[in-house]
């Protein structure tokens, strides 16, 4: 009798297990980036202009309640400006139409009115506004973040490492999608998580 109980057990626990791993929201282990009104870009005083190179990436990662996807975009531009070894400004435009993901049905979705809606919005746009210095090499970083339209403030730490000929940013993050008009619930029994991941990989050379 013993023995028949546990067994049920297991079939109870086992899948009640499984459930809650694939229910897990990926962006419970990132930062939420601190969110504000637009203000001035931050401005470079004769400072060297480090621009980005083919290394650089620009990735994200959304969830459902079933599962995760990840993506990126495959071309972007942007530059940093540096005085005395410290990041004065910064800025990267991504081009829309260059968005991929692990599946294409979804990387169709993501470039429709749904989403991104490149048709409308081609171009998505970071602007530095401010590098808060931290300990060693991090910094927290504030610009004015331009997607599908919206601007909107954003802050996040990052770490900046950088020698004679160039400098890498480095950051891991989460913004709520609803902050920028992207606001596609998904079905109803699988739906989309308002947090995603942004991950922020960016080399640039000395010019």
């Amino acid at each position: 009798m013993q023995k028949q109980k546990t067994s049920i057990m297991k079939y109870l626990i086992v899948p009640l297990i499984l459930t809650l791993a694939s229910c897990s929201n990926p962006a419970d282990s990132t930062v939420d980036a601190k969110v504000a009104e637009p203000t001035e870009p931050a401005i470079s005083k004769n400072g060297i202009t480090y621009v980005f190179t083919k290394e650089s990436t620009i990735g994200f990662i959304g969830s459902k309640v079933t599962g995760s996807r990840e993506g990126g975009f495959k071309i972007f531009t942007g530059s940093f400006d540096l005085k005395g070894g410290e990041p004065q400004s910064g800025e990267f435009t991504i081009d829309m139409n260059s968005t991929w993901s692990d599946d294409e049905r979804l990387t169709k979705h993501l470039k429709a009115v749904d989403f991104f809606d490149v048709d409308n919005y081609a171009e998505t746009k970071f602007v530095a506004t401010n590098f808060s210095k931290g300990n060693e090499s991090k910094y927290e970083l504030s610009g004015n973040l331009t997607l599908r339209g919206i601007t909107k403030n954003i802050t996040f730490p990052t770490q900046v490492t950088h020698n004679d000929n160039s400098v890498t940013l480095k950051a891991e993050f989460d913004i709520n999608r609803q902050d920028f008009g992207i606001s596609y619930p998904g079905k109803t029994d699988d739906l989309i998580r308002d947090e995603v991941i942004i991950k922020l990989n960016l080399v640039a050379q000395a010019q």
